[in-house]
């Protein structure tokens, strides 16, 4: 027994490697290198050491979940090209056909919201016509929603430093840029699960969110013209920013991704979709998988968050109304997390919590900005 106990465990990850493995490694080397040899100039030290840490980091996530390649290989030929079309000049999103209707920033994003909501109603189609080839065309829209979005954040960074080397930046600066990152967070979170789990039945659920999200996008672009690009504020100037900021986004959007699949299992739970949609079991354990990668990224966040204030405004913690927020986010999944693991709860009553918990996560998020004020202010509407 105890010997087949052992032939059960996996090698470590890296003589489980295959030479496919290793070359798609060295060539996010190359990537990186390349963009430093064109780049460096504009780079501080923080920036080159994120840069080489993003290739550990997408390789790692490219072993582990092989979708991660080929969506990496497409985001970074479609930007070179925009790049590319670009030729140096911001005058040309105006002259070139492709740049104009497709892969500048703006048309970009503007596709990445036409496709997610597309994605939606696909979803739902394949729900209740049990078709899997539909589910298949919903996927598929979701991942082309991915690339298109992540496209228009890297044309979108290329943008900032053509209006001067001093106004570019990483694009997450402001609530235009964290919308859409949070839609291809929670989007990536989902089809990493729904690979997992081999299911789509939930696609249509999570994408209720998302494109909630979108029109909050729609809304913030065509009203207060917010797809301007604007010169950071003195308190973003870190580099702070560029990894709170994806880690919050990683929680939120986890957490986003845990209430959709709790309002799926009190639909099943009622019996509504029951026969369509997966288990309570599996429902249960995915609301569970998603709220603890958010709450780890999300005190990863709140950590880094307090760091960076004391470096902004030279104290970790000063109850400003977006870190009294972000406690009060912190505390619920922890308390969350505490029923179901020490006290073994599950069931409806975690579903209703996860549900009311994107409404705290939202006030957090965006009400703060909306209904008070304080440090924060530089995300307000």
């Amino acid at each position: 027994m105890k010997i087949a106990y052992m032939d059960d465990i996996p090698a470590p990850l890296l003589k489980r490697l295959s030479l496919q493995d290793w070359l798609y490694a060295l060539l996010l080397l190359v990537g990186a290198v390349f963009a430093f040899q064109q780049y460096g100039s504009f780079m501080d030290g923080y920036e080159v050491g994120f840069l080489f840490g993003a290739v550990a980091l997408f390789s790692w996530l490219g072993w582990q979940w092989k979708p991660m390649r080929p969506l990496l290989l497409a985001i970074t030929l479609i930007s070179l090209f925009s790049i590319y079309l670009y030729n140096g000049e911001q005058a040309s999103v105006n002259q070139v056909f492709l740049l104009k209707y497709l892969i500048s920033s703006q048309s970009a994003v503007m596709w990445m919201n036409v496709l997610f909501v597309l994605a939606m109603l696909t979803y739902w189609l394949a729900l209740f016509s049990r078709s899997i080839f539909a589910g298949k065309v919903a996927s598929s829209l979701v991942w082309s929603a991915v690339v298109m979005g992540f496209v228009g954040l890297m044309v979108r960074w290329y943008e900032s430093y053509l209006i001067a080397p001093d106004v570019g930046h990483i694009p997450i600066s402001n609530l235009y840029e964290v919308f859409i990152l949070f839609c291809l967070i929670t989007a990536l979170a989902y089809l990493y699960y729904e690979g997992r789990y081999a299911t789509k039945q939930l696609g249509g659920f999570v994408l209720l969110v998302i494109n909630a999200a979108v029109g909050f996008i729609l809304w913030y672009t065509f009203d207060r013209q917010a797809y301007e690009i604007q010169p950071l504020v003195p308190a973003l100037q870190s580099y702070w920013m560029k990894i709170h900021v994806p880690a919050n986004f990683i929680g939120y959007g986890t957490f986003s991704l845990a209430a959709m699949v709790g309002a799926a299992y009190l639909l099943a739970d009622r019996g509504i979709l029951a026969s369509r949609l997966p288990s309570l079991e599996i429902l249960d354990d995915l609301m569970y998988k998603a709220i603890s990668v958010g709450f780890a990224f999300f005190t990863i966040a709140t950590i880094l968050g307090a760091m960076w204030a004391a470096e902004a405004w030279g104290g970790y913690w000063s109850w400003d109304p977006k870190e009294t927020w972000a406690l009060i986010v912190w505390l619920n999944y922890a308390a969350w997390l505490h029923l179901r693991l020490v006290k073994g709860l599950r069931g409806p009553i975690l579903a209703w919590w996860a549900l009311v918990g994107l409404i705290v996560t939202t006030f957090a998020f965006l009400g703060v900005n909306m209904f008070l004020s304080g440090l924060h202010s530089y995300g307000e509407l």
